[in-house]
């Protein structure tokens, strides 16, 4: 059962330690590349700002956003302002989200989010833990997936193996880390069944997109590949 509180305040201290960070840059280190393709670190950063405000309309229930186009333009427009401007924004919209999240609601209700996507609304904090924990990896500045809380990264590594569960490109497969924790993901193709075993980095880091995996242990088969988040 999701603990939304116990999420935002997660939520709260992954905000403070990406604000810490950026908060050491200048305006030469912002516009450097993030390991995200085509995006910058101001673009990363811009999209965190908007993206607070998105979760914060779902919460209201409202669209997500306008629209995909909207979005995209939001974040583009928004990665070339001055790390002074960058970064006020991002804790602006962090506190507009903490205060949505404050106003008394029921938190067992159902929420959509972008393409019609529906969760659970106690599920929204974790969702926004996820994008400010994976993507201060993306920015590139020495925070790295084995970094992160080790709490945060056996929760989205169950989150993400559920989410390709039944996936009709994903054969079955077992996700295993060194410590013996085990997940099961995929199931919907007739491909065989594959193990696949590694650090809880690691793994996180190939069902999230973020590694190719090749540091992984294999057996049954080739190591699947994931649809795109």
């Amino acid at each position: 059962m999701m603990d939304h509180a116990h999420d935002l305040g997660a939520v709260h201290e992954a905000t403070d330690r990406l604000l810490n960070e950026a908060g050491k840059w200048d305006n030469a280190a912002l516009a450097e590349p993030s390991r995200l393709p085509g995006w910058s670190r101001g673009h990363v950063l811009a999209h965190l700002s908007r993206n607070a405000d998105a979760l914060g309309n779902v919460l209201r229930g409202r669209p997500m956003y306008a629209s995909s186009e909207t979005r995209d333009a939001d974040i583009e427009t928004g990665s070339a302002r001055p790390l002074a401007e960058q970064l006020a924004d991002f804790e602006a919209s962090a506190g507009r989200f903490a205060a949505v999240a404050d106003e008394p609601a029921d938190w067992s209700r159902t929420v959509t989010l972008r393409n019609g996507v529906t969760d659970s609304a106690s599920r929204v904090p974790f969702r926004r833990l996820i994008e400010l924990e994976i993507h201060h990896v993306d920015l590139d500045t020495g925070y790295e997936l084995e970094d992160l809380p080790a709490e945060f990264t056996e929760r989205e590594i169950a989150f993400l193996t559920e989410r390709f569960s039944g996936h009709p490109d994903v054969p079955a497969t077992t996700v295993t880390a060194e410590d013996g924790r085990t997940w099961t993901t995929g199931g919907g193709s007739d491909g065989p069944a594959v193990s696949v075993r590694g650090t809880a980095a690691g793994l996180l880091g190939w069902l999230a997109g973020r590694r190719d995996g090749s540091a992984l242990t294999v057996t049954g088969g080739a190591l699947p590949a994931l649809p795109p988040l």
